[in-house]
């Protein structure tokens, strides 16, 4: 362990056709070139629905206006530890941009594990393969 524990959300994003988002991380960061689920950091004092909103708002241009969480882990890096908890976005309005990634991707759940998926990320790839995608 090293240092406190960073408390990330991260969302299953899906698209019409049951597709779900990842994105690239962008240059300058923490294991840049990498995908993972969007998302990020919950600030001190803000709730996970509300960090949640926040950071698709920041990263995608989307508006959240429902979602649930599913699971939440723990993962470490070795130079930092990360508690993650993924939320499944029922409903958004808006279209989906990379405003501070490189690139995004709709991938079908069932592909997820051939992506090059963030380490902790990896979990969440077979709950997502065996769920209904919202409707």
């Amino acid at each position: 362990m090293s240092g406190p524990t960073i408390l990330v959300v991260a969302a299953a994003l899906y698209d019409e056709s049951g597709r779900v988002l990842i994105a690239q991380r962008p240059p300058g960061k923490h294991l840049a070139g990498r995908w993972e689920f969007p998302g990020g950091k919950v600030a001190d004092g803000e709730d996970e629905l509300a960090a949640l909103a926040r950071e698709l708002r920041e990263e995608l241009g989307v508006e959240v206006t429902a979602a649930r969480p599913l699971m939440r882990l723990e993962h470490s890096y070795g130079d930092r530890d990360v508690e993650l908890s993924l939320w499944i976005v029922e409903r958004y309005r808006g279209t989906p941009s990379a405003l501070e990634a490189p690139a995004l991707k709709w991938v079908a759940p069932e592909s997820l594990g051939g992506e090059d998926l963030l380490e902790a990320d990896r979990p969440f790839v077979e709950a997502l393969r065996d769920l209904p995608p919202p409707r």
